[in-house]
């Protein structure tokens, strides 16, 4: 969200999920949704079906990478060279979309002379990838009616996080592939409502709506709605939180439905915060790792048990409606709403259609947004009145930056935050498969889940598994500078020589004591798709 917020105005999906059927290219970059998103891989396929070309940009081999008219098999790390390298040679064969740079953006001039920086042999050296699989992937996206972009975490799950996304914003704008229909930029989201969560306020320098703490004007507007002071300084992100409680100034915190104490890196740092901080609240459906460390555990409501709304990776906000009442007796926001008014702050609704009222009062995207509107089709925002239909495609007719234009904005290759060694030589990435959820907290306790995927499996090239000794499905220990696991290995293609593949879905190898602390400055997301480590048979 912070990159495509500074680069076109909004951090949100640009599009609709059904107008991938009629796209004529699509980019996929750094996502497996056939694993990672398979609902949404049925859009693709759709699209692809009826004759779209390919490019996928991604380390691995996944399911897309083999069918793509064009592999960009980049190094991990290197997201940013290599798309620099793309517009470069776009730019070299004026394949750019000159009337949409003239009438719709800033900062072309800035963006040219830096990626005249990206020759072809600097970008092949960088990242890995043939300089003729460059030139392709440039000729296809300038050259396609309806491109669309998508991502994944592959992209922003970096040190660079927020600067890939802008890379990757500074290449719709060059070819003008940004406000029509079947043509822009989807970022895929993580689970099903972090799109609907982050337009919330949980973002710790903005207020619900991503409007900004530090304007007197928009504290103004809140502290007037709901009668307290609003400190105008920024909050901590979820990861400093835990450097606090190390650090002994944070004495307590309240965990809702979130498992760090498996899901975030670096788990040993993780875990020592969960210790030290004096009282921590776990609120859950299931026992998790990071249960274990709670001092209080508050039972959760599952999707079933909740009425509500959620906003999905389109920006469509839908009814949730629950099929059975709360197990435990009440719902998530009643028990928000208890605890806070136990603490001093009285907070009364008697339905979620009155958050959801209070939300549109404040929040302009939402604003003609109510349950009755939404009750048999969602609605997608912004949608600022109650005649509004909701937008399906953004930036239509202007950005929502300031004068309405978008801004390129030039960017260096900077890499992972730690390289492969003697010591440490392989790269580890991390991510999903389709069978397991998440942590695994689910999933899990699914028997016949299990017995379909009842183990981690350490994905790794038939290379390299040759040159270490290690057949298939033999014993390894994986290890970092941070910890060390033991796993079964799977030898695959799908892992290019130097880099492994691991999930974080189950318990008894837990693959964040492996990875790094290295985090995006902006965001403070960590860098789970790169760290050193080392594999040894066993």
């Amino acid at each position: 969200m912070a990159g495509l917020a500074t680069s076109l105005g909004a951090g949100a999906s640009t599009n609709s999920l059904s107008q991938m059927a009629d796209m004529d290219l699509l980019f996929l970059f750094g996502s497996n949704p056939n694993e990672g998103h398979p609902i949404i891989s049925l859009w693709l396929k759709k699209g692809l079906r009826n004759g779209a070309k390919l490019i996928v940009g991604d380390p691995r081999k996944t399911w897309m990478a083999r069918r793509a008219d064009v592999w960009l098999n980049l190094k991990p790390g290197s997201n940013i060279a290599m798309l620099n390298g793309i517009v470069n040679v776009i730019l070299e064969n004026g394949w750019e979309n000159r009337e949409f740079i003239a009438k719709r953006t800033e900062g072309f001039e800035e963006l040219k002379a830096k990626v005249r920086e990206y020759d072809l042999d600097r970008v092949e050296t960088l990242t890995g990838v043939a300089k003729e699989n460059i030139i392709e992937a440039a000729r296809l996206y300038s050259h396609a009616k309806k491109a669309m972009v998508v991502y994944g975490l592959g992209v922003t799950e970096h040190q660079t996080g927020t600067e890939n996304c802008i890379a990757i914003a500074n290449l719709a704008l060059v070819c003008g592939h940004l406000g029509k229909p079947s043509t822009g930029i989807m970022a895929l989201r993580g689970q099903n409502n972090v799109q609907g969560a982050s337009d919330l306020g949980p973002l710790p320098a903005t207020l619900p709506g991503y409007q900004s703490v530090a304007l007197p004007e928009v504290r103004e507007k809140f502290e007037k709605a709901w009668g307290v002071k609003i400190d105008p300084k920024p909050g901590l992100k979820s990861v400093e939180m835990l450097d606090e409680c190390r650090r002994g100034n944070f004495k307590g915190i309240f965990i809702l439905g979130e498992d760090p104490a498996q899901t975030d890196p670096d788990l040993h740092h993780v875990r020592g915060a969960l210790e030290a901080v004096e009282f921590l609240v776990v609120q859950d459906i299931l026992p998790t790792e990071t249960t274990n460390f709670a001092d209080v555990i508050l039972p959760g409501a599952s999707f079933a048990e909740k009425d509500g709304t959620f906003t999905n990776g389109e920006r469509r906000v839908q009814r949730v409606r629950k099929a059975i009442e709360p197990l435990a007796g009440m719902a998530d926001w009643e028990v928000i709403c208890k605890l806070s008014t136990l603490m001093g702050y009285p907070m009364h609704y008697n339905h979620p259609s009155e958050i959801m009222d209070e939300i549109a009062s404040l929040v302009r995207i939402y604003g003609g947004i109510n349950y009755a509107r939404i009750e048999k089709q969602g609605i997608q925002w912004p949608c600022p009145t109650k005649d509004h239909p909701g937008t399906t495609t953004l930036y239509t007719d202007l950005f929502s930056r300031p004068g309405g234009l978008a801004k390129f904005i030039a960017l260096d290759h900077k890499g992972s935050g730690e390289l492969p060694d003697k010591e440490y030589p392989y790269v580890l990435i991390t991510g999903r498969i389709r069978e397991h959820y998440n942590n695994g907290s689910m999933t899990g306790r699914c028997s016949g889940i299990v017995e379909i995927v009842p183990e981690e499996l350490l994905e790794i090239s038939a290379e390299d598994a040759s040159a270490l000794g290690i057949g298939h499905l033999e014993q390894v220990s994986v290890s970092s500078r941070r910890g060390e696991i033991k796993v079964k290995a799977k030898i695959t293609d799908r892992s290019q020589p130097g880099n492994v593949f691991l999930t974080f879905h189950h318990r008894n190898a837990l693959s964040n004591l492996l990875t790094s602390g290295f985090r995006d400055p902006i965001t403070g997301t960590p860098e789970y798709k790169s760290c050193a480590v080392r594999i040894d048979k066993l």
